[in-house]
């Protein structure tokens, strides 16, 4: 795998991934952005949540769980200190479908949290405390 940063100005950079997508970053205008683009903390944080989501969806579809579907709400807490690293990262899946079993939910959720998500293990082993929960929608 491999990636890209290009400095474009001020704390502005474009990130492309050896895949050929770009995405902007950029800082608050305290920190000498203009506030054009994500955060690189917040991408790390949409990049666990992506990557647990793959997984849960992956599992109840491989499962023949008929499902609609499936929202993650991450919320995260950062040290007061620098480096501020996240110390805790709590995932809220909410998953629609027909006929949803709750116990395939709960299956696909802890497998993405310890055996699946590289993102989540490779978090959790340097000391973030993630939490994981979930509720199914009947539709």
């Amino acid at each position: 795998m491999q990636a890209t940063i290009k400095w474009v100005d001020g704390v502005m950079f474009i990130g492309e991934s050896g895949s050929g997508h770009a995405v902007v970053m950029d800082g608050p205008p305290d920190h000498g952005g203009r506030n054009m683009g994500i955060r690189p903390m917040e991408m790390l944080l949409l990049g666990l949540g992506g990557c647990s989501s793959f997984d849960v969806v992956q599992i109840l579809q491989k499962g023949r769980n008929n499902i609609v579907s499936c929202v993650t709400e991450l919320t995260a807490e950062r040290v007061d200190e620098v480096p501020s690293v996240f110390s805790k990262i709590h995932l809220h899946f909410v998953v629609s479908g027909h006929e949803l079993k709750t116990s395939a939910v709960e299956r696909a959720v802890k497998l993405s949290a310890e055996k699946y998500c590289s993102a989540a293990i490779m978090l959790g082993k340097a000391g973030v405390n993630i939490t994981h929960d979930f509720e199914v929608i009947e539709v």
